[in-house]
């Protein structure tokens, strides 16, 4: 096992007081791993960067269009939405569509991850809500995929229970990883979270980017209204100002993190997909590591590269806006 290879490093006056280590993997089409820093085997949970997965057997079974939901709904389903206005109108819609409560949620009670919008909610006095958590529109995906089924609307959460069941399939499918080698535990909402080596989950990133790599007919379908969908309303999948919004933008990339600094991301054109860990669990570092690699493989998309530099500027500068330092990264990927 290799070790976390320094990653970004910033700077203050001249003199160096952070650093963000961790491992980067880059898979071809034939799932061998082209691109690294550090170890391409690290074992990490997927976290949110699984939520297009977890997405993927509601497709599967048409259930999106047998409760007739709009693109916008389907597509928070695969979200970490920041419960803006609109993220909120389309998981309404979703209750109200499915005939359920959200109290039927496992997801806690919360107030939105967009500051504009907790504090509006604060001033008016309002409550927190199951539907505000990031989570919530993955929650109602797997919710409606039981109603379909006939599966037990209660325990949806648990590991053993039939709609998790077909999500750990898919998985371990797309991953081309044996699901009884993928390590499971509990994630921040109270779903199950998978943890594999970065390598599988750059091919799952991959198949999301480049559906015609996976052989199974109704799971290559599913893929890739998923990802249309992503890069349809990005706006959805988080919020516009966020990395995962501004990546999807591109309609060259499909792209998707989670917490405690994992990140995903396959590029169509190029048949490429990388999966990158923070060690130090932070997201702050995300745009400059990303821009970094898509301008090491010679990515032809100068704005995409320009837009995760205007997230993270390489510039370091203090609440007054002056310059005081600088964010760089460090890391050099190696090539097979």
């Amino acid at each position: 096992m290799e070790s976390a290879v320094r990653l970004v490093e910033q700077y203050r006056g001249g003199r160096l007081e952070n650093v963000h280590s961790g491992h980067i993997c880059g898979v071809n089409e034939r799932g061998e791993v082209i691109f690294s820093a550090g170890d391409p085997e690290w074992v990490a949970f997927m976290r949110s960067s699984a939520k297009p997965f977890q997405a993927i057997p509601a497709f599967m079974h048409g259930v999106p269009e047998m409760f007739r939901f709009t693109d916008k709904e389907k597509t928070v389903m695969m979200a970490s939405h920041r419960a803006e206005a609109y993220h909120i109108e389309a998981l309404e819609g979703m209750l109200g569509k499915l005939g359920l409560s959200e109290e039927l949620l496992v997801c806690a009670q919360t107030y939105p991850l967009s500051p504009q919008a907790r504090d509006e909610l604060l001033c008016l006095q309002k409550p927190k809500r199951r539907i505000y958590h990031n989570c919530s529109g993955k929650h109602l995906g797997l919710l409606a995929l039981s109603k379909a089924k006939g599966y037990p609307l209660k325990g949806y959460g648990e590991p053993e229970h039939p709609a998790q069941a077909e999500v750990l399939d898919i998985v371990a499918y797309l991953s081309d990883y044996p699901a009884a080698n993928i390590h499971i535990s509990v994630d921040g909402c109270g779903f199950p979270v998978y943890a594999l080596p970065l390598k599988p989950i750059a091919s799952m990133y991959l198949k999301l980017a480049c559906p015609d790599l996976i052989d199974r007919t109704e799971v290559r379908s599913a893929a890739s209204e998923v990802s249309r969908l992503m890069n349809g309303h990005p706006e959805m999948v988080s919020a516009p100002w966020f990395i995962c919004s501004t990546l999807l933008r591109d309609p060259n990339i499909v792209a998707k993190g989670g917490a405690k600094g994992i990140y995903c991301f396959g590029l169509r054109k190029e048949r490429v997909a990388f999966a990158l860990k923070v060690m130090d669990g932070s997201e702050e570092p995300w745009p400059i590591i990303i821009a970094s690699i898509l301008e090491q493989i010679g990515y032809d998309n100068q704005d995409t590269i320009a837009g995760m530099y205007a997230l993270a500027p390489t510039a370091l500068r203090n609440d007054s806006g002056r310059t005081v330092g600088e964010n760089k990264a460090v890391f050099k990927l190696r090539k097979k």
